[in-house]
Parts: structure tokens; C-alpha cells; sequence
């Protein structure tokens, strides 16, 4: 699914009050807690006949995959702080009546030597057990969170799910998907890869349009091409979910908190897209955390990705990019039992 103060939350719905706020008949609440590279979110709701209504959202960064990609272990340090997090969104899942909680991890955790000490970690601080799962299932469940949204119903769509150590790809159309596969390009692993200079120099943005480009040759493009074809391309929407396309689109409204209606009625164009990318990698770290709608704690990591999408934009040729503020954990949520 950015960066150096892992207590803020970043992406917070107002907490619903426990009065009055009980599931309603005939709905069950359930709670998924998400483990990213980046950070760990929370998604409390009310599931009923395949719809959910979100209670509580919350979000804080524990950059789980600091110093990962150079030796491929968990640090105990990032894993304490993860664990910590986790136990505390456990209570905030359990003060909202949730009736199950699931804990799920992605990239870091199912790339990691040492998953095993994140997972004891998240036990003895929640007591909860912790699903590490497949890119191919991350995918299924970002496909169904983001097509649970009418406006995506039945309809052909390209979804990228960019997070910090992975990117999703998934393509389908009326309820069933076609492709879906897991990319090792993610926000926090492709910063760690090249390290750009602060502020970015026009080398450093070359060299990361560069590199994606070869990445997309090589790797996307040829994975996606059979399936994705230039005449069926004309009739599908790209639709962005994750942190990225939520925080783009806080950015073009200024939007200082987060807002679900305001967010998913944000469309970018590709020229648009574009323009966020060069006056993103024109500024130093202290003046992008003064960018209205950009959390202090995303500042770094934004301009990786940002620079994934103009990538997929630019390789497939799409015009539009949509926001989806849902994914993984709705549909998770919708999958639990």
C-alpha cells in the first residue's frame, strides 16, 4: 500500500459513538486490522447482503519495511512498534462492538526470513493471530472491497492497489476478474531502492521514470498485455486504491481530514497526474509536509507513488485515473465469516 512519526493517524473517520451505534438487524460487525510495509490501518463495519457500511477507519505508520529490502528481515524495532499498533486497534475494534477481528499482513510479512518473530509479536501484544497472505489473494480481496462501491459495479476495470512494498494489479469486469497478480514495486521498497537526493534532482526523477519504464517492459507489460488488450483498453477504467490516490486527492481539494464522499468523486487526468509528479519531486521533504492534504508522515514516500501511477498511465495509455477509498480491507471484511 510514508514516515517518521509512527503515532499519527492519518486517515481517521470520526470514532462512532458506542450509543446508538450498534450493528443494525440483520448485519454483523466485524473488524480487519491490515499489516503493511508502511503502515497498519483498521476498518470496523456493518456487513449485510454483500454491503458495508464503515463505523470506524483509522490508520497509523509503523514503516514495518524500514531497512527490510537490504536483508529481507523484520527489524525488532519496527516489529514492536507494528505489534503495539496492532493491540491498540484490537481495543478500538472490541470499544466498537466488532463481533470478529481479523488480522491480515501483506508484503513485508510474506517476503520476510523472519515472519514467524511479527507474528509472535502481534500474539503476545493483541492476542490475536496474524494471516500473512498471498499477493493472488490480496488482489482477489482489493477487487472485491473496490467493486463492493456501486459506482464500479459491473464494470471493466483496471485496479491498482500501490502500497509500500507492493503494487496489486487486477482486471476485470461484472463481478469476476480476469487477471490479478502482485508486483514487488511499492512506495517504501522503491524509495529504499533509489534513494533519491533531498530535494530530488531532475536525475532522480529520470532515473525512476527509467527504471519503472524497464520494470513495465519487462515485467508488467507482458504479464498484462494478453489479457489487456489495446481494443478492450479503450472501454476500461483505471481505478486507484490505497494510500497514493487518497492523498492526491486530499491534496487537489485541501482537504485536511479524511472525507469518503469528497475523496471518491476526485478523477485525475493523466496530464494531471503528471503535473503532481514533477512539482512532487521538485521540493524537499520540509516543503512537500507543508502541502495542504499530504500528511506529514507521507511526504517521502509520495513521490514513489505517485511516479508508480504515471508509470501505469503512461505504459497502458489510460486517460483517467479514479479514486477508490476502498480495497483490501473491505473486502477482506466481506470474505470473513
Amino acid at each position: 500500500m510514508g514516515e517518521r512519526e509512527p503515532t499519527t493517524s492519518d486517515n481517521r473517520l470520526p470514532p462512532a459513538s458506542r450509543t446508538g451505534n450498534l450493528p443494525a438487524v440483520n448485519s454483523r460487525r466485524g473488524a480487519v486490522i491490515d499489516i503493511g510495509t508502511n503502515s497498519i490501518k483498521l476498518l470496523v463495519g456493518d456487513v449485510s447482503d454483500g454491503l458495508i457500511r464503515p463505523v470506524d477507519e483509522r490508520s497509523e505508520q509503523t514503516r514495518l519495511g524500514a531497512g527490510f529490502y537490504e536483508t529481507q528481515v523484520l527489524q525488532p524495532v519496527t516489529i514492536q512498534r507494528t505489534a503495539s499498533a496492532v493491540a491498540k486497534f484490537v481495543a478500538y475494534a472490541r470499544d466498537q462492538d466488532a463481533s470478529a477481528i481479523r488480522v491480515i499482513a501483506t508484503s513485508a510479512a510474506r517476503d520476510a526470513k523472519n515472519p514467524d518473530d511479527l507474528v509472535a509479536a502481534v500474539r503476545r501484544a493483541s492476542g490475536l493471530r496474524v494471516e500473512i497472505i498471498t499477493g493472488e489473494q490480496e488482489a482477489e480481496w482489493v477487487y472485491r472491497g473496490v467493486t463492493s462501491d456501486e459506482r464500479f459495479h459491473r464494470k471493466p476495470l483496471l485496479i491498482l492497489d500501490v502500497g509500500g512494498g507492493s503494487t496489486e494489479f487486477i482486471l476485470g469486469d461484472h463481478d469476476r476478474h480476469s487477471f490479478r497478480q502482485s508486483f514487488p514495486i511499492g512506495s517504501v521498497r522503491l524509495l529504499e531502492k533509489l534513494r533519491p537526493l533531498d530535494p530530488p534532482s531532475i536525475q532522480d526523477l529520470a532515473s525512476c521514470r527509467d527504471w519503472l519504464q524497464k520494470f513495465f517492459h519487462h515485467q508488467v507489460g507482458p504479464a498484462m498485455e494478453s489479457t489487456l488488450g489495446a481494443a478492450a483498453r479503450q472501454n476500461v477504467s483505471l481505478v486507484g486504491t490505497g494510500g497514493t490516490t487518497t492523498i492526491l486527492a486530499r491534496m487537489e481539494k485541501k482537504m485536511p481530514n479524511f472525507s469518503r464522499e469528497d475523496i471518491e468523486s476526485t478523477c485525475f487526468s493523466r496530464a494531471q497526474v503528471l503535473d503532481y509528479m514533477v512539482h512532487l519531486w521538485s521540493l524537499s521533504l520540509i516543503d512537500r509536509r507543508k502541502i495542504p492534504g499530504l500528511p506529514r508522515n507521507r511526504a517521502d514516500v509520495i513521490l514513489m507513488g505517485v511516479a508508480i501511477y504515471e508509470a501505469v498511465m503512461l505504459h497502458f495509455g489510460f486517460d483517467a485515473l479514479h479514486v477508490s477509498t476502498r480495497g483490501l480491507r473491505f473486502g477482506a471484511l466481506l470474505d470473513s465469516r
